[in-house]
């Protein structure tokens, strides 16, 4: 009953942003830089553990942006100028010069080496086809839509070396879904590429948009659950969900805390977002986490916040005598 989790990415700790840019200077080895991305994913995984999440992630230790990642190892992408994401963040947003092919197996390493420090699953991340479309520049396909059911072929062959290598948790986020509403189908149609026949439970992470404007639509994703952000509207997306019958084959993970305020919520409040989100979904069919990944936030704050989802749910568990 509300399983817990979050949604992917961990700040990365201090010795980790000195060795990367040590790295980009030349001053230290590849193998170098890999030890401490594997120290920190260490960290990651304790933590995660010290304070009881069910569901865990690697934290995404070894990847600067969630597409620029992609996008430096698969083939056809090069790097552009940076360009800004949100607040003073920038990334090296890809340019697609020829076709996109990639070599499967790129997440699996870290994966693997993630999943052997726990027991509990770790899930394994990668980001969506319509997302690294349009989180990049296309200077060499004709349209949009070629380079989206590309890019999904691509999406399903690392999907599926996660899951020989053992993953059964399969997150896909899509966070620029809602930003074309009229390619809502598009996207529909490249995730059905990466999900069809996939023998894992797969979730696709959706924030940043007005989800009125893909509602219901989104509801057709074909992910076993959607995972929506709703603590920094102040829980309004629940009225919007309300309005729309919860498809019975589908879950919902609710992001309860606010990932980009340095305001630490509190369990109350945390709490009366949960009872509000189970007026939608019944407790085996609903998760709490984050609104999104906690990588713009400290060490102690991205902590801090994970202790108060778990209190609320383990509060409102034994309110309830639900077994842990």
């Amino acid at each position: 009953m509300l399983r817990t989790t979050s949604v992917g990415s961990y700040p990365k700790p201090e010795a980790l942003r000195v060795a990367r840019g040590r790295f980009r200077r030349g001053e230290i080895s590849r193998e170098a830089l890999a030890e401490e991305e594997r120290k920190a994913t260490a960290a990651v995984i304790r933590l995660q553990e010290e304070l009881g999440l069910d569901i865990l992630v690697h934290g995404e230790m070894e990847r600067g942006d969630m597409v620029a990642y992609f996008a430096e190892h698969w083939q056809g992408f090069e790097e552009s100028l940076p360009v800004r994401s949100y607040g003073n963040r920038y990334y090296r947003k890809p340019m697609v010069v020829g076709r996109v092919q990639a070599e499967p197996g790129l997440t699996v390493p870290y994966w693997r080496q993630a999943q052997a420090l726990t027991q509990k699953p770790v899930k394994g991340m990668l980001t969506g086809p319509y997302t690294i479309c349009d989180w990049s520049y296309n200077a060499a396909y004709p349209d949009r839509r070629s380079l989206v059911l590309d890019l999904a072929h691509l999406v399903r062959a690392e999907a599926e070396a996660l899951v020989a290598a053992g993953a059964s948790y399969i997150q896909i986020d899509e966070p620029a879904i809602s930003t074309r509403p009229q390619e809502l189908d598009l996207a529909i149609e490249a995730m059905g590429i990466v999900t069809q026949g996939l023998s894992a439970y797969t979730i696709s992470h959706v924030c940043y948009g007005e989800f009125e404007t893909i509602f219901p639509g989104l509801l057709d994703l074909p992910v076993t659950q959607l995972d929506l952000e709703a603590a920094n509207q102040h829980f309004a997306l629940l009225d919007l969900l309300k309005r729309h019958p919860w498809p019975k084959d589908k879950e919902l993970a609710i992001g309860v805390v606010d990932v980009h305020r340095h305001r630490l919520e509190t369990v109350d409040e945390v709490k009366a977002g949960i009872y509000r989100a189970l007026e939608i979904v019944p407790p085996e069919r609903l998760w709490v986490d984050p609104d999104c990944g906690l990588k713009t936030r400290t060490w102690d704050e991205a902590r801090d916040k994970l202790a108060v989802v778990v209190q609320a749910v383990r509060e409102i568990r034994n309110a309830e005598g639900w077994h842990e």
